[in-house]
C-alpha cells in the first residue's frame, strides 16, 4: 500500500476521497505535519496502490488478492489500513478521512475500535447509498471499464466536489483536482464505486465511539451538506462540528489552511 509519510507525533492517518489519491492532503500537510506524523495512503485501486493488494502480507495466497480485486468492500479497504497501521506498528491512532474515507475510517471503527484514539470525518456520511445512488454508482463503474476514465469522469465529478466559491476563484485547485481525478486508474475507480455502493449504514458504530471526535463540512458541499454533517456529529457522543465557509466537498484541497486551522487545536489534546 502506497502512502506519504511526515512530521512527528501524534500519528494521524487521513484517507483520501474518491476519484483522488493521497495527495490530496499535500496542501494541508505543512500545517499538520508541525505536530503529527501525518500518514496518508492510497487506497486500493487509486494513486500508486494495487488493485490485488499485492503488498498486503495477510494475504497469504495469490486467490485471496483475486478475491478481494473481484469483490469490493468498504470492509477490504478498511482491512488494508489496518494492514498498514501493523506494518507500522502503530496499535492506535488518530483517524481522519474525506467522503469516501470516511467511508473507510467508519469501517475501521465497525472492525477495530480500540485502534481509533480520535475522530475526524470531513464531507462525509454514515448513510448507506439509496437505491438511485446506488444504481449511479455501479454505472459509472461498469463505464469505467467499459471506457475508462479520461474526460468524463472529471467533467462530471468537478460540479459536485468544488464549492461555488472555488469554481469563481480558485481555478488553480479546479485544475489541480482535475489532474487528480484523471490520474486514476479506470479499475480502481470501478472497483472503488462498487465498493461505495455496497457500504453499510455506519450510524452505530459511530453511537458507540466514546472518542473524542471532530467532523468538518464545507459549507457549499451540495453532496454531504451541512444538515448531514450535524447528523454525523449528533450521533457521536463526543462530537464537535465545523462549518468552514467558502469550501465545497474537499476543504483540505479548497481551503487548507482554514482546515488545518481547525484540526491543529483538536489534535493538540492527544499529544
Amino acid at each position: 500500500m502506497h502512502f506519504i509519510e511526515s512530521g512527528v507525533g501524534t500519528p494521524l492517518v487521513l484517507l483520501h476521497a474518491f476519484p483522488a489519491d493521497a495527495r490530496m492532503w499535500n496542501p494541508a500537510r505543512a500545517r499538520l505535519e508541525e505536530q503529527a506524523r501525518v500518514i496518508t495512503p492510497d487506497q486500493r485501486g487509486l494513486g500508486e496502490s494495487p488493485l490485488d493488494g499485492s503488498w498486503a502480507r495477510s494475504l497469504a495466497e495469490p486467490s485471496d488478492s483475486n478475491w478481494a480485486a473481484q469483490h469490493p468492500s468498504i470492509d477490504t479497504a478498511a482491512a488494508d489500513v489496518l494492514e498498514l497501521l501493523d506494518r507500522l506498528e502503530l496499535p492506535e491512532v488518530v483517524l481522519g478521512g474525506c467522503s469516501m474515507g470516511g467511508y473507510v475510517a467508519m469501517g475501521v471503527l465497525r472492525a477495530a475500535p480500540e485502534r481509533v484514539a480520535g475522530l475526524l470525518l470531513v464531507d462525509t456520511k454514515a448513510v448507506a447509498d439509496n437505491d438511485e445512488q446506488r444504481t449511479n454508482r455501479l454505472n459509472a463503474a461498469d463505464r469505467a471499464e467499459r471506457e475508462g476514465t479520461s474526460g468524463w469522469l472529471a467533467d462530471g465529478t468537478l460540479p459536485n466536489v468544488l464549492g461555488r466559491t472555488t469554481h469563481e476563484q480558485r481555478p488553480e485547485v479546479r485544475e489541480h483536482v482535475r489532474e487528480l481525478i484523471e490520474a486514476q486508474p479506470p479499475e480502481g475507480v470501478a472497483w472503488a464505486q462498487r465498493a461505495m455502493a455496497s457500504r453499510p449504514d455506519s450510524t452505530d458504530a459511530l453511537r458507540a465511539f466514546a472518542g473524542p471526535a471532530l467532523v468538518i463540512v464545507g459549507e457549499e458541499d451540495p453532496l454531504t451538506p451541512p444538515e448531514q454533517a450535524r447528523e454525523l456529529a449528533d450521533a457521536l457522543p463526543e462530537g464537535e462540528l465545523v462549518t468552514l465557509p467558502g469550501a465545497g466537498h474537499l476543504p483540505p484541497v479548497e481551503a487548507p489552511e482554514e482546515f488545518a486551522d481547525v484540526v491543529r487545536p483538536w489534535l493538540a489534546r492527544f499529544a
